[in-house]
């Protein structure tokens, strides 16, 4: 499974408005990567469902889920775009777009957003974040209304192994759609001179292999909360995909996500495409 060549792409769709932005990406960019579409939608199957004239139930809810794969199939079709529907029972639908992401080989698996309540607000929902921790391939969380990045990608680094495998795949992106790549740091005011130097190093990095490859790009070292330099670097550059690592510098793997990049998935108006470090 190559991380930066496109081809097998996986959509998981639950039919609501928070899936729209993400279908239309999914059909844009299989277009655009001359890959293959996967639609992949979930039969619950709860406890409630097994006993006694539940059958007409069971049966009208895999109705609705046929129905919604069928609709986003015939949006795919509309564009050009044929595709392969996957019909998926479980109790567990995260669990479930990790397992189809393995069986398929997929090369990205694309979501929309949906935020959670209350307090982490800022946090995308509990089943994206299990998908974008624990997917065998890089993620793309896509809000409602976003479009498939035409204008500048946002590369966030921090210097670890998570963000070098983010940056390969920025070098991909870019050269692909022929745009121009942000690279931005943070660091807080309580940080060493030595974490300081890394973050200005670790940009640095990033510059030279951008370059290299005949990108054109900038970067740059800001104060502040990481996600909170991103999501804003991101607004005033003008940026339409952000691009950041799965985990970060702390990458306790017991940690579903980076918080950080949970962050950034969760508040940001642009894809986010989150990267997952090669095996």
């Amino acid at each position: 499974m190559n991380h930066n060549n496109i081809k097998q792409i996986l959509f998981a769709t639950d039919g609501s408005e928070y899936s729209a932005g993400a279908q239309k990406a999914a059909i844009a960019l299989t277009k655009r990567c001359h890959g293959e579409l996967h639609i992949m939608s979930i039969m619950l199957t709860t406890q409630d469902l097994e006993g006694v004239g539940t059958q007409n139930m069971r049966e009208e809810r895999e109705k609705e889920v046929q129905a919604r794969l069928d609709k986003a199939a015939e949006a795919a079709l509309a564009e050009g775009v044929p595709s392969t529907m996957h019909l998926v029972y479980g109790q567990e639908p995260h669990q479930e777009i990790v397992n189809t992401a393995a069986e398929i080989q997929a090369d990205l698996v694309i979501l929309g957003r949906r935020g959670t309540r209350g307090l982490a607000r800022a946090m995308v929902g509990h089943a994206t974040a299990y998908v974008a921790g624990h997917a065998p391939c890089n993620v793309l969380v896509v809000p409602r209304g976003a479009e498939v990045w035409r204008k500048r990608i946002l590369l966030a680094t921090d210097g670890s192994e998570h963000s070098a495998a983010a940056g390969d795949t920025a070098v991909a992106v870019a050269r692909q759609c022929g745009l121009p790549v942000s690279v931005v740091s943070a660091t807080t005011r309580s940080h060493s001179e030595e974490r300081k130097a890394e973050a200005r190093s670790s940009v640095e990095r990033k510059v030279a292999k951008l370059s290299e490859a005949g990108i054109q790009c900038a970067g740059q070292v800001l104060e502040g909360r990481p996600d909170e330099v991103v999501i804003e670097a991101a607004a005033k550059e003008d940026a339409d995909l952000i691009i950041v690592g799965s985990h970060g510098r702390t990458g306790l793997m017991r940690l579903i996500l980076g918080s950080i990049s949970e962050r950034i998935m969760g508040q940001a108006q642009c894809p986010v495409m989150v990267v997952k470090k090669p095996d």
